[in-house]
C-alpha cells in the first residue's frame, strides 16, 4: 500500500515537472516571437493606429467589458447554488468582480482569486473549504466556455481557421467535433448520477445537468464578450469573421493560461499578432494595447478601489457599533 502511494506521488511529481517545463517553453517561445515581431513595428505607425481608433469603438469595447464581468458574477452565483450557500447578490458581485479583475492581471487564479473571495465571503460566514470549492467550480465554468467557443469555431469556420493554424479543414472539424463531443459526454455523465472528483486536494461534487448547461451558457457569453472587446478595437476597415476570430482568441488565451504568465501577457499578444490575418502588425498591436487597458487595467484599478471602499465601510461600521455600545453603557451608568 505504501509503495503504491509512493508510486502515485512520484508520477504526480513527474507530471508537475513536465507541466512546468511545458509552461516555460511556451513562455520562452512566445517572448521570442513577440520580440521579433515588435522589432519590425514602426512606432510612428503604432501611434497613428492608436489615434485612429474611434470613440465609438472604445465605448463598445467598454460596454462589452461590462457584459463580460457581469457574466462572471454568474459564475459565482451558480457555484454558490451548487455548494448550497445563500449569499446576497451584492456580496457575490463584489467578490466575483474583484477576484477576477485582480487574478486576470496578477495571474495564479487559484491563489489570487481564492484569496480575494475568501476575504469577502468569510465575512458572511462562508468557510475556507466552501470558498475553495466555489473557486474550482467557477474555474470549470470558465473552461467550459473556452472549449465550446473553440469547438464551434473549428467546426463552422474550418477553412478560415486552417489559414491560421495551418491544419487541414477536415482535421479542424475533427478536433472541434471531439471537443464538442467531450462536452456532450460530460453532460450525460453528470446527468446519470451525482459525481464527485478530487481536484487540487479538494473533494468536489460536480453540478448536475441543469447547472452544467448554465455553466456552458455563461462561459460562452463571457468568452464571446471578451473576444468582442478586442474584435471591436480592430481597424474598422478589417473584415474578419467573428466566429473564427473568437476561436483564435480562445486559443491564444489557453496558451496564456498554460504559460502561467500573469494575464498571459506576452504569450497572448504573440499568438494574436501571428494568427490574425489581414491586419497590419502596428494596427493589431494598437488594438491589443487598448484591449489590455480596457479589459485588464481598468477593471483592476476599479477592483482595488472597490476593495478599499469595502474595507473602509466595514471598519467605519464596526467603529459606529462600538461607539453605540459605549454610549449605551454610559447611559446605563447614569
Amino acid at each position: 500500500m505504501a509503495l503504491a502511494r509512493e508510486a502515485i506521488h512520484r508520477r504526480r511529481s513527474i507530471g508537475k515537472k513536465i507541466a512546468a517545463g511545458f509552461s516555460v517553453l511556451i513562455a520562452i517561445f512566445s517572448i521570442y516571437v513577440l520580440v521579433r515581431t515588435l522589432s519590425a513595428v514602426n512606432l510612428g505607425d503604432l501611434r497613428q493606429a492608436i489615434a485612429a481608433t474611434g470613440n465609438d469603438q472604445i465605448a463598445m469595447a467598454m460596454a462589452l467589458t461590462g457584459v463580460s464581468f457581469l457574466t462572471l458574477t454568474g459564475y459565482d452565483a451558480l457555484a454558490l447554488r451548487q455548494i448550497r450557500a445563500r449569499i446576497a447578490y451584492a456580496t457575490t458581485a463584489l467578490a466575483s468582480f474583484t477576484s477576477y479583475a485582480i487574478s486576470f492581471v496578477l495571474g495564479f487564479p487559484l491563489i489570487t482569486a481564492g484569496t480575494v473571495r475568501y476575504w469577502i465571503y468569510s465575512q458572511v460566514g462562508l468557510s475556507a473549504s466552501k470558498v475553495a470549492s466555489l473557486t474550482l467550480i467557477a474555474g470549470v465554468t470558465f473552461w467550459f466556455g473556452m472549449i465550446f467557443v473553440l469547438a464551434v469555431g473549428l467546426m463552422l469556420r474550418a477553412e478560415t481557421v486552417s489559414a491560421i493554424n495551418h491544419l487541414t479543414p477536415a482535421l479542424n472539424i475533427l478536433i472541434g467535433a471531439g471537443l464538442f463531443g467531450g462536452l456532450l459526454f460530460y453532460l450525460v455523465w453528470v446527468s446519470l448520477r451525482r459525481r464527485k472528483v478530487r481536484i487540487q486536494g479538494f473533494r468536489l461534487q460536480l453540478p448536475g445537468f441543469s447547472l452544467s448547461v448554465g455553466q456552458i451558457v455563461l462561459g460562452v457569453i463571457d468568452q464571446c464578450a471578451a473576444a468582442g472587446v478586442l474584435y471591436v478595437l480592430l481597424p474598422q476597415e478589417s473584415h474578419i469573421d467573428f466566429i473564427a476570430f473568437a476561436a483564435t482568441y480562445v486559443f491564444a488565451a489557453i496558451l496564456g493560461v498554460a504559460s502561467n504568465a500573469p494575464g498571459g501577457i506576452g504569450v497572448f499578444e504573440a499568438t494574436m499578432l501571428k494568427a490574425v490575418p489581414g491586419v497590419a502588425q502596428e494596427q493589431m498591436l494598437a488594438s491589443l494595447l487598448l484591449f489590455r487597458a480596457i479589459y485588464y487595467l481598468g477593471p483592476f484599478i476599479l477592483a482595488l478601489a472597490m476593495l478599499g471602499a469595502h474595507e473602509a465601510f466595514r471598519r467605519w461600521k464596526s467603529l459606529r457599533e462600538a461607539m453605540d455600545r459605549s454610549g449605551r453603557q454610559l447611559d446605563d451608568l447614569d
